[in-house]
C-alpha cells in the first residue's frame, strides 16, 4: 500500500512540476527583431518599417522557408527602441508555423508606434534582447538577434563589450543600418553606417550586415534578410545581394557615436552629462 501511495505521488508531482522548470518547446529559430524609433526617425518611415516587417513576415517564400526547417516552425520577439532604458515589447514570444501565425504577428507589428524617444542605445537594446532570449519558453536550434537603425551608439553600456558578451552566449547579431540619402544631416552622424555595423554591431556564426540606402528598398530588405537568417540556402534572394557577412578590419573607433554626441553642444544642453551649463557655469 505504501508503495502505491509513493507511485500516486510521484506521478502527482510530475503533472503539477512548475512550468518553468519544464523542458522548452523546440524551435527552429529563436528571433529577436528590433526596430530603432528613435526621434530621429520620421513618422513615414515609422510606418514604412512596421509595414515592411509586417510583408516579410508574410512573404510566401519566408513561410517555405519556416516550413521546411527540422521543426518546422520558427519563435518570434518584436520590440522597439530608442535610449537606454526606451524599449517597448509589440510582439511577445510568439510561434509562426502557418500564415495564420504570420498574419496574426503581423498586424500586431503594423499598429503606428505610439511613442519616440531622444538617444540611440544599441547596446541597451542588445542588452534587452538578450534578455528576451534568456527568458524565451523555447529552445531554438539557432538563436539571433536583428537590429535595424539608422545612427550609432551614442547612450548606454560600451558596444563592443555588450556585443561580445551576448556573441559568447552562442547568439548571432545582425544589422540593417538604414542609410537613406533624404535624412537630414545631423552633427552627431557617422560616416559609412554599413561599416559601423559590420565593425561593431554584428556578431557570431554567420553574422552579416544589409545596409538600406533607399526607403523603398526596405521591405525586400527584411525580406531578404529573414531569409539568410531562417534558412542556410535560402530561395528568393538574388546573387550580388549588399550583404556583408564578415565584420570588417579593425581599428574602428567604436565610441564614434558616443563622442559626436558629447561634441554637439545642441543636443545635450540640458543631460545631467553636462549639468554645469545648466548651472551658468562658463
Amino acid at each position: 500500500m505504501a508503495r502505491l501511495t509513493f507511485i500516486i505521488c510521484l506521478m502527482l508531482s510530475m503533472l503539477t512540476f512548475p512550468a518553468g522548470a519544464q523542458e522548452r518547446e523546440p524551435v527552429d529559430v529563436e528571433l529577436v527583431l528590433g526596430a530603432d524609433i528613435s526621434s530621429s526617425m520620421t513618422p513615414d518611415e515609422l510606418t514604412i518599417q512596421r509595414e515592411g516587417y509586417a510583408a516579410a513576415l508574410t512573404d510566401p517564400a519566408v513561410l517555405r522557408v519556416i516550413r521546411s526547417g527540422a521543426y518546422g516552425k520558427i519563435a518570434i520577439a518584436y520590440f522597439e527602441w530608442a535610449g537606454v532604458t526606451s524599449q517597448t515589447i509589440v510582439v511577445p514570444w510568439t510561434i509562426i508555423e502557418t500564415p495564420a501565425d504570420a498574419e496574426a504577428v503581423a498586424r500586431k507589428i503594423a499598429v503606428p508606434p505610439a511613442w519616440q524617444s531622444r538617444r540611440t542605445s544599441i547596446s541597451g537594446a542588445m542588452n534587452f534582447a538578450a534578455d528576451l532570449l534568456e527568458s524565451s519558453p523555447y529552445k531554438g536550434l539557432k538563436r539571433v538577434i536583428d537590429l535595424s537603425g539608422d545612427g550609432a551608439n551614442n547612450e548606454g553600456p560600451p558596444l563592443v563589450e555588450t556585443r561580445d558578451a551576448i556573441v559568447a552566449q552562442g547568439i548571432t547579431i545582425n544589422g540593417l543600418p538604414v542609410m537613406t540619402a533624404d535624412a537630414a544631416p545631423q552633427p552627431y552622424d557617422v560616416p559609412n553606417l554599413d561599416e559601423y555595423f559590420s565593425e561593431c554591431v554584428i556578431g557570431g556564426p554567420a553574422a552579416f550586415v544589409m545596409p538600406v540606402r533607399e526607403w523603398e528598398q526596405f521591405p525586400e530588405a527584411i525580406r531578404r534578410k529573414l531569409l539568410l537568417e531562417l534558412a542556410n540556402r535560402p530561395e528568393g534572394v538574388k546573387p550580388g545581394a549588399p550583404v556583408v557577412l564578415i565584420q570588417a578590419k579593425p581599428p574602428y573607433d567604436c565610441l564614434i557615436g558616443e563622442k559626436r554626441w558629447r561634441q554637439d553642444d545642441r543636443q545635450h544642453f540640458f543631460n545631467p552629462e553636462n549639468d554645469y551649463r545648466r548651472r551658468g557655469t562658463p
